[in-house]
């Protein structure tokens, strides 16, 4: 099978045998690996100036920041960054990335429309909101509902283009969801629901992020009928082995590999969870996409990504 058809199956929890599928929502390190800026990272004021064939290569090029990684370490999908966001470069980067690499990976857009944590700068504004006026800030999400839904709908004109959205509001902090069960379950819930359906209807699939300690609204969550949860947070205490017992037959799991100890933790300590998240990932044969539990961030050292996608290819085979 493609990696594609790899993680599709997955994602349907069926028991795939051979390696199991890896990804990571973000891959930073393009200049160290490839020598290229990532495309979140580039800047272009002057995107309007520029001919059709200047904004051709610089497309081409940052297509490649995507399918060059994918390629180097075996992942099985590629979430996106688009830069510029206008439709039509979406459209065009979509286009290359498919022309240079055909259907061999699993393509994801962002594409949450529900609240999350708010910034230091918001926080007072949105936890009075939540408290005295709930309704505005859940008509405010449904009308970003609206449009992103219509963005899906838009660029499901062109096949194979897109495979599945992810949807990236973070819901929680190390100890504790921001959001309280009741405050999720009136305000977020609800419209999460109906932006799964709504991308289920057009026919993609749905992976739902968050850092941090679900657990007081995970059952909210699984509800809304995700097709996987991603990053499964060690730091937040979330244990992949008892997610796996309760909800996996409900939807796949991704991530888990401890990102702090990829950063300050010996290289016993790095390999000790990566075989963890391994071992209690392939439980069942299926359902799990390994990967770190947020993304190989600005600042990681290279080699210890390395490490990691080392013992992944030579330890991530579910037994015959």
């Amino acid at each position: 099978m493609t990696h594609k058809q790899l993680f599709e199956a997955t994602l349907r929890r069926e028991k795939i045998g051979g390696r199991v599928p890896t990804f990571e929502l973000v891959f930073f390190l393009t200049m160290e690996l490839i020598g290229k800026v990532h495309a979140s990272q580039r800047h272009y004021e002057q995107w309007d100036q520029m001919s059709v064939k200047e904004k051709e290569l610089q497309l081409a090029d940052i297509a490649d920041t995507f399918i060059e990684p994918a390629k180097i370490f075996d992942h099985s999908a590629i979430l996106v960054h688009p830069n510029p966001e206008d439709f039509d470069s979406v459209k065009r980067l979509l286009e290359i990335i498919r022309e240079k690499s055909g259907d061999e990976f699993f393509l994801l857009l962002h594409g949450d429309a529900t609240l999350e944590i708010p910034t230091g700068e918001d926080m007072m504004d949105m936890t009075i909101r939540l408290y005295e006026d709930p309704q505005s800030l859940v008509k405010e999400q449904e009308a970003r509902m609206a449009k992103r839904l219509e963005f899906a709908e838009k660029i499901n004109k062109h096949d194979k283009l897109v495979d599945g959205f992810a949807l990236c509001s973070d819901y929680a902090l190390n100890v504790n969801p921001f959001f309280s069960p009741d405050v999720f379950a009136d305000v977020i819930a609800p419209v999460l629901k109906k932006l799964i359906d709504g991308y289920r209807d057009l026919g993609y699939y749905t992976i739902k992020h968050s850092d941090g300690n679900l657990m007081p609204i995970l059952d909210q969550i699984v509800q809304c009928g995700p097709d996987a949860l991603h990053s499964i947070d060690p730091q937040g205490g979330m244990d992949l082995l008892e997610l796996k017992k309760t909800y996996g037959d409900k939807l796949a799991f991704i991530g888990n590999v401890n990102c702090g100890l990829l950063q300050t933790g010996t290289e016993e300590e790095v390999i000790a969870d990566v075989r963890r998240a391994l071992r209690q990932g392939m439980v069942d044969g299926g359902g799990y996409v390994f990967g770190t539990s947020n993304c190989v961030y600005t600042g990681m050292d290279l080699d210890r990504y390395r490490l990691v996608h080392k013992l992944w290819k030579e330890e991530g085979i579910y037994p015959e």
